[in-house]
């Protein structure tokens, strides 16, 4: 049986639009890293993406601060510097996502915590096991489907079980943009998604929502707005490069 028949993602690229999305998507981020300002080191440009995915993470749980103030380290709220801590983490976490992913995502639960979350910090709810664990096994190599749509997936997947009861949110955004540097997407990871989420923060909490249903049409919304997101961060990452330029 080839590996497209058995591919659980494999039917999503058949809903409408979605295929013509995830080119879209791709394309962006292919234009992106052709920018001059990558030839020779990507480091600074991905550093600001860091910080304003974090920002933009934050403001999307409600703790939405000026970017200024959070470059200059005056925010003190707990979820900013959770949604920093779990950004500035992800390059080292990449070469274990795919090998140990439920070890990642409790990683990752543990940066973007609070102290006040500290109790169960790490450790996934029962209930959520199972559809964590095929979360896992996708992300582990279970799907040949493009970059944006695993990564939409892994998205949506930790936003509905809400595996760990707080900071959920920060997580699932982390792991998505974590999918789209180990599977090549951006691998240099200068887009900034949570940037282009905010900007359509209220068809972000809508397509959600109807991913959460689990129906073709709420899931082809989700996966329509992860693209078009996904578009909008490549647009905030070329401003980044052209800064670094100028």
């Amino acid at each position: 049986m080839s590996a497209l028949t058995t591919d659980p993602l494999a039917p999503l690229l058949d809903l409408p639009g979605v295929a013509e999305a995830a080119a879209e998507a791709r394309d962006a981020v292919d234009r992106l890293l052709g920018h001059r300002a990558l030839r020779r080191t990507s480091g600074p440009v991905s550093a600001e993406s860091v910080l304003r995915g974090a920002r933009a993470s934050a403001a999307l749980e409600g703790s939405d601060h000026e970017l200024e103030l959070v470059r200059g380290g005056a925010v003190t709220d707990p979820v900013v510097q959770g949604a920093l801590r779990a950004g500035a983490a992800l390059g080292g976490l990449a070469e274990t996502w795919e090998r140990a992913p439920r070890q990642v995502l409790a990683r990752l639960h543990v940066l973007a915590s609070s102290l006040t979350d500290r109790q169960e910090v790490g450790r996934p709810r029962p209930e959520s096991a199972p559809r964590l664990d095929a979360l896992a096994e996708l992300v582990a190599g279970g799907t040949e489907a493009p970059a944006v749509i695993v990564a939409a997936i892994v998205h949506g997947e930790l936003l509905t079980m809400g595996p760990f009861g707080s900071a959920d949110g920060l997580v699932a955004r982390a792991a998505a943009r974590l999918t789209m540097i180990t599977r090549g997407l951006d691998r240099k990871a200068v887009s900034v998604p949570e940037v282009g989420h905010l900007a359509r923060a209220p068809e972000y909490v809508g397509s959600a929502n109807a991913y959460a249903t689990g129906t073709p049409d709420g899931v082809r919304a989700w996966l329509r707005h992860c693209c078009a997101a996904v578009v909008l961060g490549a647009d905030e990452g070329l401003a980044i490069c052209a800064g670094q330029s100028s």
